[in-house]
C-alpha cells in the first residue's frame, strides 16, 4: 500500500503556494500519494489559538514580510507580496475544490492555479466567476463545480475537511501528515522528505 501525506492547505496561505509544487515533486520521487485536502483557516484559528494577519504584531507581520521576499527568491516563484486580493474570503476555492475531488478529480493542478491566481496574477479567488475560469482552464467544468459547491453540501464538506484537521492538530498551512507525524510549513518539507526516506 503506497504511503499517504495528508496535506492541509489554504488557497490564500502565500506558504502553501511556495510549497505545493515541491510536495508534488517529494512525494514523486519516493512513490508516495498525497490527500489534498483544502481547509480554511477562519475555522482553525479560532480553536488554536491564532490570529487573522492584521490582528498580529506589527513586528510579526514585518517578519513575515522579510520572509516573503527571502523564499520566493529561493524557489525561483513568483509571488506578490502584497497582492491585489489578499486578504480574501477563501472558502468559495476550498468549496470548489473539494467538491472537484468528491468527484474523483486530482486537485493538486486546481489548487496550484488557484493560488497562483491570489498569489501572482492579482486575481479574487473569492469571485465565482473567477473560480469558474481557473477550473475551466484546468479541464474541469466550472459551471458544474461552483453549482456542486454551494449550499449544504458544498459547505458541508468543507466542515468536514476542517475538523479533520483539527482531529491532526493541524493550527496553520500548509500542514502535512505522515504516518501521524505532523509537518507545519513549506520550510519543514526537507524534514518530511528526510521521514519519507527513513520509512
Amino acid at each position: 500500500m503506497p504511503t499517504t501525506i495528508r496535506y492541509y492547505y489554504t488557497h490564500i496561505s502565500p506558504w502553501s503556494y511556495l510549497g505545493h509544487a515541491s510536495l508534488g515533486e517529494i512525494t514523486a520521487r519516493h512513490c508516495a500519494t498525497v490527500d489534498y485536502v483544502p481547509i480554511t483557516l477562519g475555522a482553525i484559528f479560532p480553536h488554536t489559538g491564532g490570529l487573522p494577519l492584521a490582528k498580529r504584531a506589527p513586528e510579526r507581520q514585518a517578519y513575515r514580510m522579510a520572509e516573503l521576499r527571502r523564499w520566493p527568491q529561493r524557489l525561483g516563484i513568483p509571488l506578490n507580496r502584497e497582492p491585489a486580493h489578499f486578504p480574501t474570503d477563501d472558502r468559495p476555492a476550498a468549496r470548489l475544490a473539494l467538491a472537484a475531488k468528491a468527484r474523483g478529480h486530482d486537485i493538486a493542478e486546481l489548487s496550484l492555479a488557484l493560488m497562483r491566481a491570489c498569489w501572482a496574477e492579482e486575481r479574487d479567488i473569492a469571485d465565482p466567476a473567477t473560480l469558474g475560469e481557473i477550473a475551466d482552464a484546468c479541464g474541469l467544468d466550472g459551471s458544474a463545480l461552483l453549482e456542486a459547491a454551494a449550499g449544504e453540501a458544498g459547505q458541508r464538506r468543507l466542515d468536514e475537511a476542517c475538523q479533520a484537521a483539527l482531529n491532526d492538530g493541524c493550527f496553520g498551512a500548509p500542514w502535512y501528515m505522515l504516518d501521524g507525524e505532523p509537518f507545519w510549513g513549506q520550510d519543514r518539507l526537507e524534514l518530511l522528505e528526510e521521514a519519507l526516506e527513513k520509512r
